[in-house]
């Protein structure tokens, strides 16, 4: 059940002019600016006062057999919706229903205070506003922001900074770390740990120092269990508007540009640095002092080990240029019909 009230308390019903709003689409079909909705559903659940959307031309038949009340969708597949059901227009409708589905399902609001069972150092600087929740801590000398929210069990060491608006999630830990505003750290997540750094001795090996931080952009957001090493020599930084997903590792003195997506499973080492909007795909690995160009695209399970342009899809292990990925397994799997052929 999508939007279980145990869960998900919800707001409104609104009328679809004010949902059209806040989509940013223009209604049509059978669109009363002033009926109400109360809620979101996916097409194949929805009811007469519900909305849903389409984002994908595979689904155009459960469209058609829709008993959604409205719908948000291009307008190239209005053409599709049943008669009777008012259509919210718009040229990018999974960004339209995410605003529409943030306007029923509004993130919970802050309750400020300080559980009695957390632990607060008496010079940690606490702006207003602020939750912290059972079992946390909060260590010296460490700043956080207006209406940011400790979850429970979470650790931010001493010294660390968290801007405003941030919502740091149940057992997280945060050390040598500086973050912006409306920062997400999902439950689980490491930050400003040792990084992996090591030489060689005539006994065996010696840790080297880890110096530097963690910067962390504005509006970065880190999933569940996904780990973060400090620097080194130098500061690690994710830029702001970065999103990874879960169980990610990031080596020390790896840069982030802005609004990168790192995906579930993927490493990437040390001193590699990412230009704005690169996105690597699930399991892939990144080796380090890399550099990956503006707008790149690493493919799911790659292993990239050489620099990678701006605006190149690469694939494969070691990563290739799609391209050039693609014909040699064209090649190979014409090599293997014909050695099939031969032997038959």
């Amino acid at each position: 059940m999508i939007g279980d009230p145990r869960f998900f308390p919800g707001a409104g019903p609104y009328p679809l002019a004010r949902l059209a709003e806040a989509a940013g689409a223009t209604l049509a079909g059978a669109a009363d600016p002033a009926r109400p909705i109360t809620g979101v559903a996916p097409l194949q659940a929805a009811g007469p006062d519900r909305i849903a959307f389409l984002d994908n031309r595979r689904y155009l038949p459960a469209l058609a057999v829709s008993r959604a009340g409205a719908c948000i969708l291009d307008p190239s597949n209005a053409g599709q919706a049943p008669a009777g059901m008012a259509l919210l227009l718009t040229k990018k409708p999974y960004l339209a229903w995410a605003r529409v589905a943030a306007l029923f399902h509004p993130p919970p609001a802050v309750v400020p205070g300080i559980h009695p069972s957390a632990t607060v150092a008496p010079d940690a600087v606490l702006g207003r506003g602020i939750a912290v929740g059972p079992g946390a801590v909060i260590g010296g000398r460490a700043a956080i922001g207006a209406g940011t929210v400790i979850g429970p069990l979470a650790v931010v060491g001493e010294g660390v900074v968290l801007g405003s608006d941030c919502r740091i999630g149940a057992g997280v830990v945060i050390s040598h770390c500086i973050a912006g505003d409306r920062v997400v750290l999902h439950p689980g997540a490491k930050v400003g740990q040792e990084g992996f750094g090591f030489a060689e001795g005539p006994d065996g090996f010696v840790t080297v120092p880890q110096l530097g931080r963690v910067l962390l952009g504005d509006d970065v957001e880190i999933g569940a269990n996904t780990t973060i090493d400090r620097g080194s020599s130098a500061d690690t930084v994710v830029g702001s508007g970065t999103r990874m997903d879960n169980l990610v590792q990031i080596g020390h003195n790896v840069r982030l540009g802005r609004c990168c997506v790192v995906v579930a499973q993927s490493g990437i080492s040390g001193s590699t640095t990412l230009d704005d909007f690169v996105v690597v795909a699930a399991q892939a690995g990144v080796t380090g002092h890399l550099r990956i160009g503006r707008q790149a695209r690493i493919g799911a399970q790659a292993g990239v080990m050489e620099d990678v342009p701006a605006r190149t899809d690469v694939l494969g292990s070691p990563a290739r240029p799609a391209r050039e990925f693609w014909r040699a397994v064209a090649t190979l799997y014409r090599a293997a019909r014909e050695g099939r052929r031969k032997a038959d």
